[in-house]
């Protein structure tokens, strides 16, 4: 029959086993002496496979200088999402005006010309036409193109955005 000393010295060892993982825990890098690396380690290894390339854009040209003069583009899928913030006063749908006004056909229209929409006097008086150059601008800061505009809203400053979301009205509000 083992004493109990033995029994105790057992528990520990086998405490310590467990403790370590079934003794599969590595030495200590910094204590153990480094290892010889075999060759083919040492040699550098190759790149990774290029990622697969993102879905293509369905980018349009658009009738847009930034402020370098470079011609914009705007992707109209991107610009769908862009205009889900426009949606809350604004439809795309010829005759459906919200808070604001419809945004049907947009691209060449006068400004304050939708009938039976209640526009500021600064928004009727503008002269503009809502070409793609112009929205561009409105669409960064509506209160500087058009002081005393109802429009509160602050602008889009991101340029890609702003171009994005014009490719999604040249190509949704026809």
């Amino acid at each position: 029959m083992p004493s109990i000393r033995a029994a105790f010295a057992v528990s520990v060892v086998f405490g310590a086993v467990v403790a370590l993982g079934g003794c599969s825990k590595k030495p200590d890098a910094s204590s153990a002496p480094p290892a010889a690396e075999p060759a083919a380690a040492s040699q550098a290894t190759p790149p990774p496979a290029p990622e697969a390339p993102a879905p293509a854009a369905t980018m349009i040209s658009l009738d847009i200088k930034d402020a370098s003069g470079a011609a914009v583009s705007g992707d109209p899928v991107s610009g769908k999402s862009v205009f889900a913030q426009c949606e809350t006063c604004h439809s795309k749908d010829a005759g459906t005006n919200k808070v604001g006004p419809s945004l049907h056909g947009i691209i060449g229209r006068h400004s304050g010309m939708i009938p039976n929409f209640h526009y500021s006097d600064a928004n009727k008086n503008s002269g503009l036409v809502w070409t793609e150059q112009q929205l561009y601008a409105y669409l960064e800061n509506p209160q500087k193109v058009v002081p005393g505009t109802f429009m509160t809203f602050t602008g889009v400053k991101d340029p890609q955005k702003r171009a994005d979301v014009i490719a999604y009205l040249q190509e949704n509000t026809k």
